[in-house]
């Protein structure tokens, strides 16, 4: 076994934060609770509101910089420039709602969203790069627990909202301007890289299967609660102990480090693995892979290599063995699939593109409904729009969560790629589009649930498709650039397409000949031809995603060939 030089204390403890500062990293997820007061009292039409929900997707995905960041400093720095952000977006937001300062204009408040939620881009990528790295061989496990976690945040901050905050659009933006910073600079101190663990082992396992029926169980308490509370009259002392019930289930992952704690005997194992693992977190046997050079005998490894075939060799003559490989075999090479590639190696391959462009249909088109969900439930009649959003929440963390455990199954026992799951959800987006246009009574809220499922499995299918295909080393930068998908199509497809349509029906309902502001759409057509048009959206990312899964089927068979992750041959020593 190689000792590693990262921190000894399990990796668990790190996994149980991690769980809190994504449910926190959700909270862009809240723009339908109070969407409706930012058309209501600052008097914006729906194309201007759809616009403002652009800055929000725009913000929450474009993390390139906390990419860069993560892979530099410490996750704590991570989390610190997020809980800046997070403060002062939603500050200025708090502000304009609450009408404690009047007449903010339209771009500050555009800009002070997209700060806001920007900060779930840093929190993000601070949790899951760490966590992939504290837990290298059991990456899409890992990405569907914590996507899974983001996924149930909107019924988290709703039960929050009913409940604690009264239903007020003005105290939720408080609270997500002062409460989320409070809690990541709690949690910064657990979130740090680990010793990496095994992987093996049945007792790992049934950590990762504790941590998966606990969320599932918080997830199906949210959504029962949140029913409840809508359709009966709540005394404020039932209202309180689901609040607390709720923060017990939020804590259940950390019963884990607890655990291991009382009985440290039983998990010996945990935080070494067989591979070397570099400072940065990859996996690699080698220095080779990292400047991307194919040595014949490097510094690293030479010594043991030369002394297990030439004991009888005295130091001198390996010394200069040594010295003329060094100089005499170097070869520069380009990466493969599987290795660990630099940005720069990875846009120009293929692969690279499609991904994103698969990625980019299934989210794009998804965050379309969500931003505008709360106008899609009013135009087909239904107001209150706290189920739906539940609802959404509910299944979009059955979506990441099932996404992950399903996907590592199957990558596992068939070698079958992850994006094999991609093609599926997307080819039932479009009959759940052609659903949502059809707005035929009784379909709004299967609709709703479906696309909720569908939505999250693109996000827990593509974290661990990028880090298979190009690598944990520059892991932080190559998914917050897929992540680019879900604000790109958020501007096209709701701020440019469902916007524009929604305003021009609205105008035609109240008989004027321009798009007037805060007017309200009633009916099917609101949005029907919206529906039609990401349907066929999706066709086309169907076929692209089939065309991925053949390209890079090869790359999964030598990954996983025997059943466990294995590297490639040309990293090795």
């Amino acid at each position: 076994m190689v000792a590693l030089k990262a921190g000894t204390r399990p990796p668990w403890v790190g996994l149980g934060a991690a769980v809190w500062v994504e449910i926190a990293s959700g909270n862009a997820y809240t723009f339908p609770l109070y969407s409706h007061s930012l058309k209501s009292v600052l008097g914006f039409n729906q194309h201007q509101l759809t616009m403002i929900g652009v800055a929000n997707d725009i913000g929450e995905n474009v993390g390139l910089l906390p990419g860069v960041v993560c892979d530099k400093f410490p996750p704590w720095v991570v989390l610190v420039v997020g809980s800046v952000f997070c403060f002062f977006g939603y500050g200025v937001l708090f502000l304009a709602v609450s009408r404690t300062v009047l007449s903010l204009p339209y771009w500050l408040l555009w800009l002070a969203l997209c700060v806001a939620a920007n900060s779930n881009a840093w929190f993000s990528t601070a949790v899951i790069v760490t966590n992939m790295r504290n837990f290298p061989l059991s990456r899409g496990t890992v990405a569907g627990i914590l996507k899974g976690y983001v996924g149930l945040s909107a019924a988290v901050f709703t039960e929050i909202y009913s409940v604690l905050l009264h239903s007020s659009s003005s105290n939720l933006l408080l609270f997500l301007a002062i409460g989320i910073p409070v809690l990541c600079f709690i949690m910064m101190y657990f979130v740090r890289p680990c010793a990496p663990a095994s992987g093996d082992g049945s007792e790992e396992h049934c950590h990762f299967l504790f941590i998966q029926a606990s969320s599932i169980v918080l997830g199906l308490y949210l959504l029962t609660t949140t029913i409840m509370a809508d359709t009966y009259s709540l005394s404020p002392l039932i209202s309180y102990t689901f609040i607390f019930i709720m923060i017990l289930l939020l804590m259940a992952p950390l019963a884990i480090p607890v655990k291991m704690t009382l009985n440290p005997m039983r998990t010996s194992k945990s935080g070494t693995l067989d591979q070397s693992i570099g400072s940065s977190g990859s996996l690699v046997q080698g220095e080779g892979n990292s400047d991307k050079t194919e040595p014949l005998l490097t510094p690293s490894s030479s010594a043991k290599n030369l002394g297990s075939f030439h004991e009888s060799e005295d130091v001198s003559e390996v010394a200069m063995l040594l010295a003329e490989g060094e100089g005499a075999v170097k070869k520069k090479r380009r990466p493969k699939r599987g290795e660990d590639f630099k940005f720069s190696e990875a846009v120009i391959k293929a692969d690279f593109w499609l991904l994103f462009l698969v990625y980019f249909v299934g989210v794009g088109s998804g965050v379309t409904v969500l931003n505008n969900l709360a106008q899609i439930g009013i135009a087909q009649g239904v107001h209150e729009t706290k189920i739906l959003v539940s609802l959404f929440s509910f299944c979009n963390f059955v979506g990441r969560l099932g996404g992950g455990v399903v996907s590592e199954h199957f990558v596992r026992s068939r070698t079958l790629p992850r994006t094999v799951w991609m093609t599926f959800t997307q080819i039932i987006m479009i009959i759940i589009y052609l659903m949502f246009a059809s707005a035929m009574d009784g379909t709004l809220y299967i609709a709703t649930a479906l696309l909720g499922i569908c939505f999250g499995v693109q996000f827990s299918v593509m974290l661990p498709t990028v880090s298979e295909l190009f690598g944990l080393k520059h892991f932080g930068l190559l998914s917050n650039f897929m992540a680019l998908g879900n604000p790109i199509g958020a501007f096209l497809f709701s701020g440019l397409l469902a916007g524009y349509i929604y305003d021009n029906e609205a105008a035609k309902q109240h008989g004027l000949n321009r798009i007037g502001s805060s007017l309200t759409c009633l009916g099917p057509n609101c949005f029907r031809l919206t529906f039609l048009v990401l349907a066929a959206v999706c066709g086309v990312g169907t076929i692209l995603s089939i065309v991925l899964t053949k390209r890079i089927k090869p790359v999964y068979q030598m990954l996983y060939s025997g059943g466990s992750f294995r590297l490639p041959q040309s990293t090795s020593h």
